[in-house]
């Protein structure tokens, strides 16, 4: 069965008393959400182990982790190290990370295949630039992004895996994709999905909306079968939005 998810990407921002105080009315409001959906949130790395402290109803997820399981990689947090804060879920391949960073599918392939390996439910993003989708190249870029970075999974691995649709040109623009638009990318990733392993897991995969949703389109974006939630960016940031989000379903 297909699961509903919100989850709320808090990126670089707040600092662990703002985070704390965000974590914690999001968690009183989520207790009395309106919608069967699994609502996550992934502050920054800093402040995963207290806000785990202060969440229930919410789950908890990281924004990154890294390719290997320990050694010398001053700055990288392994997913052993986020399962041991508590963490159940990270965000794997954001259009920042593929961008700022040049992270490649097949970095984010062994990321994958790390953080399943040790219990961790990875969120991957995949989406287009402006470029590539007005030039006719969106479902190239986003078949390789899928072919690539979900590279031999097994079945069992593909059934822990959330998918996230970035239109990276509707990210901070203001600009959405429209409904249509939405529904016709979330139809074509379940699609080559199905390609990859078979239908039953396609149609079991949650797919969601990772492009300037809010409380304002949330309800009509939700609406298309094959959008299953949304991955929120600056409208999670603040928890009545958020939670207005999570009970548009």
């Amino acid at each position: 069965m297909r699961k509903k998810i919100v989850a709320g990407n808090w990126k670089m921002n707040t600092l662990l008393k703002d985070g704390m105080e965000l974590a914690g009315a999001v968690e009183k409001l989520a207790q009395d959400k309106e919608s069967d959906a699994i609502v996550i949130i992934a502050p920054p790395y800093t402040h995963l182990s207290k806000v785990r402290e202060l969440i229930s109803s919410v789950k908890l997820s990281a924004q990154d982790c890294a390719s290997e399981d320990s050694g010398a990689y001053t700055g990288d947090v392994s997913p052993a190290m986020l399962v041991s804060a508590g963490v159940e879920y990270v965000i794997l391949g954001h259009s920042e990370r593929r961008s700022y960073y040049k992270e490649g599918n097949e970095l984010l392939n062994r990321k994958l295949k790390l953080a399943l390996s040790q219990g961790l439910k990875p969120i991957y993003c995949c989406g287009e630039v402006l470029e590539e989708r007005e030039s006719g190249k969106l479902y190239d870029v986003i078949r390789e992004q899928l072919v690539a970075g979900l590279k031999a999974l097994s079945m069992e691995q593909i059934g822990k895996v959330v998918i996230a649709y970035e239109p990276v040109w509707a990210i901070g623009t203001g600009v959405v994709a429209t409904p249509g638009q939405a529904q016709e990318m979330h139809r074509f990733i379940r699609d080559i999905v199905a390609e990859i392993f078979d239908a039953r897991v396609a149609e079991d995969m949650t797919i969601l909306y990772g492009g300037s949703c809010k409380p304002s389109n949330a309800k009509e974006l939700f609406a298309n079968p094959d959008v299953d939630g949304g991955l929120i960016g600056g409208a999670a940031l603040k928890a009545e939005d958020f939670l207005a989000i999570v009970n548009s379903f």
